[in-house]
């Protein structure tokens, strides 16, 4: 027999939908704030020439450029307020969450709780502010080291070039915070998110373009939508996989009665770090890479080799993302599961897995087996955020398309639809208990 969670979920329609009035509130909020968003990324910086931009912005976009500027909703290619993204904000969060791992006063503050949580979240919007000056200095003058870039190089235009950057990041960082508590899903992979599908219709526009005019053969077309859909079906597949664990619970004696012991199960989800990963390894990569890209020819010798080395397609590059995409998998799952807290809440109480000890053996094999899956999760996001790099090198697409977009997109959309499912639910089973109320009044 379904239970009363699995009847409601049956029972989900859009006549339930428009009576959660809290519920299209968070909705209406969270399109609003993207919308925002995407306004943000069309306002230009002060004093720059757009067609000079455009033309030395063209002869980079097929590198990692290509990708920070898919990430940043096209604010990069056009130099808008939010060229720099969200991107500083997750690098301090990258910082914030190793530091956690190794100062004993940082990991004393995530043990106390909400007020520990709050001060390590102001910790990371310090880090954030340091980041993006260091970044916005370093485009700044990147900028002006192009040829006619800049309408009037100077000072002055450093000073305001720094200012408007940081200030765009921090807004966006303040939105994002907003729409995780005011609106629906996480409100930073929803900003990623908006500018990755903001950027792909006309990613597409473009390729098909280029398949009218005989570039791009139909039949590789073809093979890219295909393996888009087979990728999106993989990634939707691999999310919702899980390793159940086992939980027994003891019978019990209350009074004179004696209940059944019960069972339940312990989820391990094959992806426990989720999307984090290739999102923390891109922007490690895009901190060094932003001076080095638009600094084109009139770089030195080093920035050159950089730009030619983290091209899409080169070894070095994908070696680094790879192992960087490894380590963020069972860096993050370790950080948000803690095997030992897990089977010290079995024990207390007193569920315990079948064949092991509670306590200390129950956690080491709870580390065993999550070691083992986070080995496949992570395997699963390296095939996945590499298959565009081999893709843009073997067909020459010029453009950045393909898995970590797909990733971000899918991962995100099955998170904030689940968010909206809870709401209703949460709102269906608030209509039963005023019903229930009003029928007991009435008897």
């Amino acid at each position: 027999m379904a239970s009363a969670a699995e009847q409601l979920a049956a029972n989900l329609n859009f006549g339930a939908f428009a009576k959660a009035e809290e519920l299209k509130k968070r909705i209406w909020f969270t399109l609003g704030a993207l919308v925002i968003y995407r306004l943000g990324t069309y306002i230009p910086l002060p004093g720059i020439n757009p067609e000079a931009l455009a033309q030395a912005f063209s002869q980079q976009q097929g590198g990692i450029l290509g990708l920070f500027n898919m990430f940043a909703g096209g604010a990069v290619g056009r130099m808008a307020l939010f060229a720099l993204g969200i991107m500083p904000y997750i690098s301090a969060s990258i910082i914030i969450q190793l530091m956690t791992s190794i100062v004993p006063s940082l990991e004393a503050l995530k043990k106390e709780g909400e007020s520990g949580r709050k001060k390590i979240n102001q910790y990371t919007r310090y880090g954030t502010v340091l980041l993006a000056l260091v970044q916005a200095y370093g485009m700044a003058v990147s900028l002006q080291s192009g040829t006619g870039i800049v309408l009037d190089p100077g000072p002055f235009f450093l000073v305001s070039a720094v200012l408007t950057l940081v200030g765009g990041t921090m807004f966006l960082m303040w939105l994002g915070e907003q729409i995780t508590s005011r609106g629906i899903g996480n409100g930073i992979s929803l900003i990623i998110f908006a500018g990755i599908v903001a950027e792909l219709p006309a990613a597409l526009a473009g390729m098909l373009e280029l398949g009218r005019q005989g570039a791009l053969a139909t039949p590789l077309i073809i093979g890219i939508f295909v393996l888009a859909v087979v990728v999106i079906a993989f990634i939707v597949f691999v999310e919702r996989a899980q390793r159940r664990l086992l939980i027994q619970y003891p019978k019990r004696q209350v009074g004179n009665r004696l209940f059944q012991g019960e069972s339940s199960h312990l989820p391990l989800k094959l992806n426990t770090a989720g999307v984090i990963p290739p999102i923390f390894a891109s922007s490690l990569l895009l901190v060094p890479a932003t001076i080095a890209g638009f600094s084109g020819g009139a770089g030195t010798g080093w920035l050159q080799t950089m730009t030619t080395l983290l091209g899409h397609g080169q070894p070095l590059y994908m070696l680094f993302y790879a192992a960087m995409i490894v380590f963020f998998a069972f860096f993050y799952t370790a950080i948000v599961f803690n095997p030992t807290d897990t089977a010290d809440n079995l024990k207390k109480h007193g569920g315990f897995i079948p064949g092991y000890r509670p306590g200390e053996r129950t956690a080491q094999y709870i580390d065993y087996v999550l070691t083992r899956i986070t080995v496949i999760g992570a395997i699963y996001l390296v095939l996945v955020c590499l298959l565009p790099e081999f893709l843009i090198s073997a067909t020459g697409v010029p453009f950045y398309f393909g898995g970590t977009s797909l990733l971000i997109v899918v991962s995100v959309t099955m998170d904030t639809v689940s968010q909206v499912q809870g709401h209703l639910l949460a709102h269906q089973y608030e209509g039963l208990v005023k019903k229930a109320k009003l029928r007991g009044r009435k008897r």
